[in-house]
């Protein structure tokens, strides 16, 4: 490869928000070896694709992906395919048999060597090693996300062990980075433009529970809150079972912090929840979920909810439905249950059928859109701080209030354009859907 005409590699990265910022470091390596990245993929010499694995539906969309470069390479249109992150790395082996035109495979672990996957002419190349160091080092990376807003990892893997989830045989037990590493992450993303912190991990509230020095999420919410520049910092991933007292304090005393949480509850049957080896029941939530409120005035709250687990029955899933209702979440998240190989519920009995999953789900997304409707019509006429993200495929100028997350959650629709990454003053105006549609009413604040 000569510095006359450097190596293009398109990217396709799938997945969660972890599996961007691999994607981001991934991109920064290849970059830094003379690499043009961000090539579309019927231009490029290489196409990358950084995979998803965690239920059925985003491994199909991951071999659908893998396929798609495949047939490119077939045509000659691109000379290699690389696949990375967590198909290779549950595969294994397995992948290279079942498409077996893949140039090279990269597990989770082995990011470093992404740059001889794609460089180099070993075939097939194969690095998938297993968890054995500490949290990666996210600093340095080539950044997807809009300038102005950024995932910041905070830990690696998860010991939680839920018996539906396919995490920590994926990207093994939790690994928390720690506290200065984090900090120095958060550091370089503000001066690189970021005034948006989204904390993420597999279990956010977990972390510093590995670590001998007494670091804990707590403590990271101050001294993020303490950070120059910094406007918001989001807390992504919590866990019921190990959200403290002393968590709830941060999201009320520090300023910085967006009275926001995403709680991924996944059910509230007694029975289900047992089942799912979530390490708590109804009591514990509907004590967190009271305690939020009343700390933290006028938090957002966000969760998600598995249905059709083995054992739900119509009584459960009632259960569920009643207790939606009455919490009234700010936005939720509902997923069907995938018997994973692997997993301990896939042997357990009492295994809903496929066409009853998709039935509840629809019913209880439905519920969820009547709540969350009627939310956005009663803020008509309200006022709000929105950070503008830009423009939407549409045209449209669009941003979030601090109670809607990047990509998960609904939008604020702004009546006149403003530049990205500005926070400024709106008047709620109308709402189509789970957007919001809003007027500037104030001047506008840089906010970095």
């Amino acid at each position: 490869m000569s510095a006359q005409s450097p190596l293009r590699v398109a990217v396709v990265s799938l997945g969660c928000p972890k599996a961007l910022v691999d994607s981001e470091k991934m991109l920064a390596a290849l970059a830094e070896a003379g690499c043009l990245v961000g090539a579309p993929s019927g231009e490029a010499d290489v196409i990358l694709i950084n995979t998803c694995a965690f239920i059925a539906p985003a491994t199909e969309e991951s071999l659908s992906a893998v396929r798609e470069a495949l047939e490119l390479k077939r045509r000659g249109l691109v000379r290699r395919v690389v696949v990375a992150g967590c198909l290779p790395q549950r595969q294994g082996r397995a992948l290279l048999e079942a498409e077996p035109g893949i140039d090279a495979v990269v597990g989770v672990f082995d990011r470093d060597a992404v740059v001889e996957a794609v460089t180099g002419r070993e075939r097939p190349f194969v690095r998938l090693g297993g968890p054995g160091g500490p949290c990666p080092d996210d600093r340095g990376r080539f950044r997807l996300t809009a300038r102005h807003t950024a995932y910041l990892r905070l830990a690696e893997g998860c010991s939680a062990g839920c018996s539906f989830c396919t995490i920590p045989a994926i990207r093994g037990p939790l690994r928390s980075k720690p506290m200065d590493l984090v900090l120095a992450e958060a550091a370089e993303l503000v001066a690189d433009g970021a005034v948006e912190l989204n904390l993420i991990a597999q279990d956010t509230t977990a972390y510093g529970a590995d670590l001998e020095d007494g670091a804990d999420l707590a403590g990271l919410l101050r001294r993020l809150n303490e950070l120059d520049g910094l406007r918001w910092v989001r807390l992504m991933y919590a866990h019921p079972s190990s959200l403290s007292r002393a968590v709830i304090d941060a999201l009320a005393d520090c300023g910085r912090v967006v009275k926001y949480l995403d709680l991924p509850i996944q059910h509230i049957s007694e029975k289900v929840l047992a089942g799912m080896r979530r390490g708590y029941g109804r009591r514990r939530v509907e004590e967190l979920l009271s305690a939020l409120r009343a700390r933290v005035p006028g938090i957002a709250l966000r969760t998600t909810f598995i249905v059709g687990f083995p054992g739900e029955g119509r009584g459960e899933f009632k259960e569920l439905c009643q207790f939606v209702r009455r919490q009234r979440f700010d936005a939720v998240g509902v997923f069907t249950y995938w018997p994973e190989p692997g997993t301990a519920a896939a042997r357990m009995p009492g295994q809903v059928a496929p066409a009853t999953r998709r039935k509840r789900r629809g019913r209880l997304m439905r519920l969820q859109q009547e709540i969350a409707f009627a939310a956005n019509a009663r803020r008509v006429g309200s006022e709000l701080e929105v950070l503008v993200d830009g423009v939407d495929p549409a045209g449209r100028c669009v941003g979030r209030h601090a109670g809607q997350a990047p990509e998960v959650d609904g939008a604020c629709i702004l009546a006149a354009p403003v530049e990205a990454g500005r926070i400024v003053r709106v008047r709620v105006v109308d709402w189509e859907g789970y957007d919001l549609v809003v007027q500037p009413v104030a001047g506008l604040s840089n906010g970095k």
